[in-house]
């Protein structure tokens, strides 16, 4: 049960927001200057999980109902620095899609509805938008403000 929780977060949130917090494009491109640090320890962390994931899963398998396992317990500074990093993000109203790759989603306001400003790590900016339910292959190149 640990690994199976755990892992999914590494490639997309599994984690939704409480409450709307709407962004401007002006305000999501001044977050980056926090978030964009943030993120990519974020990303350092879960490609450090993810390249020793089998050892990982074969420690908590082997703890599991065990009491416990000096191995796996040296594994959970990784994993509780990433939960207080996500939790760092999501507490700012922002949607944590793919550590793998650093996307990222602010929710936004178009034409009195709700959208995404979409940004990827690596981006210099927020370009991009696309609708809820379009993902990241929906992504459109942003023509207002």
């Amino acid at each position: 049960m640990f690994a199976v929780y755990l892992f999914p977060c590494l490639h997309t949130s599994v984690y939704t927001r409480a409450m709307a917090k709407y962004y401007t494009l002006r305000e999501a491109n001044e977050a980056l200057t926090i978030v964009r640090p943030i993120l990519k320890e974020l990303m350092e962390i879960g490609k450090r999980i993810r390249v020793h994931q089998p050892e990982y899963w074969s420690v908590a398998q082997k703890s599991a109902g065990n009491g416990g396992n000096p191995a796996l317990s040296k594994l959970l500074p990784d994993f509780d620095r990433l939960d207080a990093l996500l939790h760092k993000i999501l507490d700012m109203g922002i949607e944590v899609k793919d550590l793998t790759i650093g996307l990222i989603d602010f929710v936004g306001l178009h034409d009195g509805r709700e959208v995404y400003l979409c940004w990827k790590y690596g981006e210099e900016s927020i370009q991009f938008w696309h609708e809820i339910d379009a993902g990241f292959s929906g992504r459109q190149l942003i023509d207002w403000e």
